[in-house]
């Protein structure tokens, strides 16, 4: 049996690598995402919008990095011969939106989008080639305070999906104030950039290699000296009046708690230009949980003119992961809590209409379709989920009554039909 088990699952085409199948359990830990990010979007007053899902390759090519267009995006030519991508991100797209109508729009804009995007990377825990991401960000705005509403934010929805402070925290820098303290250490130009991409690389590597990647770019032992010591200084930020600005908004805010400086953080997209901010899980056990920044020369490098922009996205994977392993994974089934059985033949267009008037009255019903044994359709209910069952005879007809039996409790109860909707919504309360 096992053998013919194994022969038959080698036969089944298998979903592509990277990408994941969503379950009606995993579909609803998602949809649960959505609505959290969707809450605290519109509860800060933005507004939703999206893009399309592929974009002209040369849309990323000098925009996101070229590590993240030639080694991770997916791209590929139409039957014009045009180079086309799957989207890997979403900011370069909503500076092409922003550029288009430039002149047609209201600022700031503050907008937010959810949807699937595509990296072609390594998978591994907490990382996909296909996942689904929030984007929230602010155009047209350009003040320490702007960054700190998009930090709040963020706070915030940690703090709406179970993640306490002790949990989850967001650790800030500022790319400014990195960078002059880069070119007093003798770091500057081309080579700051790189320097730039060494930071955010010191947790993904060891000791030795780090040091090893540092002679390879040219620093010698005074710099790299001085890069570490930089990256231990926790009192850095003071010397940063927009950082200074920005913490102090923060915590008029009320999210202080969630919020800290960290000078590691640098983030590793060449368009951002100021402030940069990243979650982590305060255990350490899994990979970024989000990141995000200032980006003022993004709209202006797809064709538009400048217009200053701060932002940040959650990928729905690492998120799903770390509330599961907290004990924070939502209880959302997605199962209807109400199974209407069908008695007998004769009744089954009774038992119909009955589902039919509680979904009218907004409550969610799983109707049996055919006669069959009560037992075995309480089975079938218990299995599906649901909490109660109505039974709907001859003598239930006749008294205008239904029978509603509790799953969990084994009681039953004849409730009238005119009360049974309110009765029912209750479970739902």
């Amino acid at each position: 049996m096992r053998m013919l088990k194994c022969a038959i699952m080698a036969n089944i085409i298998q979903a592509v690598r990277g990408t994941q199948d969503y379950y009606p359990e995993e579909m609803a830990v998602r949809s649960w995402l959505y609505a959290r990010m969707r809450q605290v979007s519109e509860s800060f007053g933005y507004q939703e919008y999206d893009g399309p899902f592929l974009e002209r390759f040369e849309l990323y090519a000098a925009k996101s990095g070229a590590e993240l267009v030639e080694k991770q995006s997916y791209v590929f030519e139409d039957r014009g011969g045009e180079r086309i991508t799957l989207r890997p991100e979403l900011t370069p797209t909503l500076a092409r939106m922003v550029a288009t109508r430039q002149r047609q729009l209201t600022y700031p804009l503050r907008w937010w989008s959810f949807g699937p995007f595509w990296r072609y990377e390594k998978p591994q825990k907490g990382r996909t080639r296909e996942f689904f991401q929030w984007n929230i960000d602010m155009v047209g705005e350009d003040s320490p305070e702007a960054d700190a509403e998009l930090a709040t934010i963020a706070a915030s929805f940690l703090k709406t999906i179970g993640l306490g402070a002790n949990e989850a925290q967001i650790l800030v820098n500022n790319r400014q104030l990195m960078q002059a303290e880069l070119e007093s250490l003798g770091i500057a130009g081309a080579l700051r950039s790189e320097v730039f991409g060494l930071i955010d690389r010191k947790d993904k590597l060891s000791a030795e290699a780090w040091q090893e990647r540092g002679k390879e770019l040219g620093l010698d032992a005074a710099q790299m000296l001085g890069v570490e010591k930089l990256l231990g200084n926790q009192d850095l930020w003071q010397k940063s009046e927009s950082l200074q600005r920005f913490f102090r908004a923060v915590e008029a805010q009320g999210a202080a708690d969630y919020v800290r400086y960290a000078p590691h953080i640098i983030r590793g997209l060449d368009y951002y230009t100021g402030t940069v901010f990243e979650a982590w899980d305060t255990a350490g056990e899994f990979r970024a949980i989000f990141g995000g920044g200032r980006y003022n020369d993004l709209v202006n490098a797809v064709g538009g003119e400048p217009v200053p922009a701060v932002g940040f996205a959650v990928g729905n994977v690492v998120i799903s992961l770390l509330l599961q392993a907290l004990g924070h994974a939502p209880d959302v089934s997605g199962r209807a809590p109400i199974y209407v059985t069908v008695f007998d033949d004769a009744g089954l267009a009774a038992s119909l209409a009955l589902a039919t008037e509680l979904r009218a009255a907004g409550l969610k019903v799983t109707s049996h379709l055919q006669p069959d044994k009560l037992q075995k359709q309480f089975k079938q209910a218990d299995r599906s989920g649901a909490q109660v069952v109505l039974v709907l005879g001859p003598d239930e007809i006749a008294q205008d009554m239904v029978s509603v039996k509790d799953l969990r409790s084994g009681d039953q109860r004849s409730v009238s039909r005119a009360q049974l909707a309110a009765e029912l919504s209750k479970l739902s309360a």
